[in-house]
């Protein structure tokens, strides 16, 4: 990104409008710890059940641990089989989405060019790449969502003429109040719009 020399960049959710111009916000994706952990658990356990399926069916052990080769294959072997097929089949769903980083992305605000650009990472296609670009004088405020239950949702949207609201951060696991709080007061001031919902 280029531009006058006094510009500079900042990661602060609560950026000084006097002095900084452009404001680069890091979305976290699906590459997260959480994601790791739980690609690899479903990777272990849909592998043991394939494996105690297969003994059963081939009366080989195939398991250092225990010996499913007495199992009846039908109907136990069988099903055991089944869910490590299926298992198997989920993580690696979920390992694609972790190494392509679904979701993960960029949001930049820049007020020497008045431009908006949300940048997004997609599944492989035509829709790999989600670049939404708007003008910050259309910015009518920022929107804070907070839904608490079975379901949390606490999010940033971006209200701006002519569009639906825009998403600003990440999908999956939901900030802190704190956190929220901070990055929709800081926001809101940088473009100098009110913020909503709290």
């Amino acid at each position: 990104m280029t531009g006058p020399t006094t510009s500079t960049t900042s990661n602060s959710s609560t950026p000084d409008r006097s002095t900084t111009h452009i404001l680069h916000q890091k979305v976290i994706g699906s590459r997260r710890f959480s994601n790791y952990w739980w690609a690899l658990i479903v990777l272990l356990g849909s592998t043991g059940f394939l494996l105690a399926g297969l003994s059963s069916y081939f009366k080989i052990n195939l398991l250092p641990f225990t010996d499913p080769t007495e199992l009846v294959f039908i109907p136990q072997g069988a099903v055991m089989g089944f869910y490590g097929i299926a298992g198997l089949l989920l993580a690696s769903y979920l390992w694609l989405v972790t190494l392509l980083d679904v979701g993960g992305g960029y949001n930049e605000f820049n007020r020497e060019t008045d431009s908006i650009k949300i940048f997004r990472w997609g599944f492989p296609g035509k829709n790999r790449h989600i670049e939404i670009n708007s003008q910050i004088q259309d910015v009518q405020a920022v929107r804070v969502e907070i839904k608490e239950g079975l379901n949390p949702r606490r999010a940033l949207y971006l209200r701006v003429k002519g569009r639906r609201d825009i998403p600003l951060t990440r999908v999956g696991q939901p900030l802190s109040l704190t956190e929220l709080e901070n990055q929709g007061a800081g926001l809101a001031r940088f473009l100098g719009v009110p913020l909503e919902g709290l």
